[in-house]
């Protein structure tokens, strides 16, 4: 049967043979014209990496400092302007006031209550414990609760502030404000610095009250020491023109954290680490200010007595 069946298939193939198909002739390759030389590969990549690369100024401080400054500047010349945006600073005012008003009282409460500790063992030693109230007026009143309310403005509402901005910056939202002719000064950075330079003498008037009731709980409760003789040194050595002190001084502290946060989130890298770091960058930025501008006033103060 195999036999009988390839000699079918001989005599089948001398008459008929399939017909051939024509190869298809390939295109002729065009001659390559758009491709760079190698010695343009090095500037395409620069210009691409612009906007994706931190650049040198990202990490440099001075930079940071000397932008800092020139903000404050503009800041200044607009309210002496009178310009400012109504409107975002209530938005603003009720951004900045609740969401820092439990870590504020938290905060001071208990550095109240642990620098009365602190200190009413020490002056126990020497038998003067009935002049702890002044010497807590002078140290925590007048200097550690405006600046523990201000660390905590810094790293509750700063932080937020330098990662909008800078959030706002990445996606090219500053940009399209300078297209409708709105000054991104004026509509982002002005409301921040007033809703910050209003809000913070508030908390730390609130913070001067929960530190006093702090430590005046724990030294009438622990050492024996009347509640009256705690407020009449409190009272003795803050007088109304310390607070006004550390109400100007406040006001200034809430001024310059807006400054640090904005300057810092409108110089931000355009990549996505550039919000993290503006926002780490701003509290880090804002807490050397403040222990420098507080340093300058202890001068004042100091000079003052001399």
């Amino acid at each position: 049967m195999v036999k009988a069946d390839r000699r079918i298939t001989k005599r089948i193939s001398r008459f008929w043979k399939p017909a051939s198909r024509p190869e298809k002739a390939l295109p002729a390759a065009k001659p390559v014209k758009d491709v760079p030389l190698q010695k343009d590969f090095p500037r395409l990549t620069q210009k691409q990496a612009q906007r994706h690369s931190p650049g040198l100024e990202a990490d440099n401080p001075i930079y940071h400092s000397a932008m800092a400054v020139l903000l404050a500047g503009q800041v200044m010349h607009r309210l002496v302007q009178g310009r400012y945006g109504q409107r975002q600073i209530m938005d603003h005012l009720m951004c900045a006031g609740p969401r820092c008003l439990a870590p504020v009282v938290m905060t001071n409460l208990c550095a109240g209550i642990i620098f009365a500790i602190q200190s009413a063992r020490e002056m126990a030693r020497f038998g003067s414990i009935s002049s702890l109230g002044g010497i807590f007026a002078a140290a925590f009143c007048r200097e550690l609760a405006p600046l523990l309310t201000a660390g905590v403005l810094a790293c509750q509402v700063g932080s937020a502030f330098a990662a909008e901005i800078a959030s706002m910056k990445l996606t090219d939202q500053i940009d399209a404000l300078k297209m409708l002719r709105t000054d991104p000064i004026d509509y982002l950075v002005m409301p921040r610095v007033i809703a910050c330079a209003i809000m913070l003498p508030i908390l730390t008037l609130l913070a001067l009250f929960c530190g006093v009731a702090g430590g005046g709980l724990i030294t009438t409760q622990v050492y024996e020491l009347s509640r009256a003789s705690f407020l009449d040194g409190v009272r003795t050595y803050l007088t109304v023109s310390d607070v006004l002190f550390i109400t100007a001084k406040a006001i200034l502290f809430g001024g310059v954290i807006a400054v640090a946060s904005c300057s810092r989130g409108l110089t931000a890298a355009l990549h996505g680490k550039g919000v993290g770091e503006s926002a780490t960058s701003a509290v880090v930025t804002s807490w050397l200010a403040l222990f420098v501008i507080d340093l300058l006033f202890a001068g004042v103060s100091l000079f003052q007595l001399m």
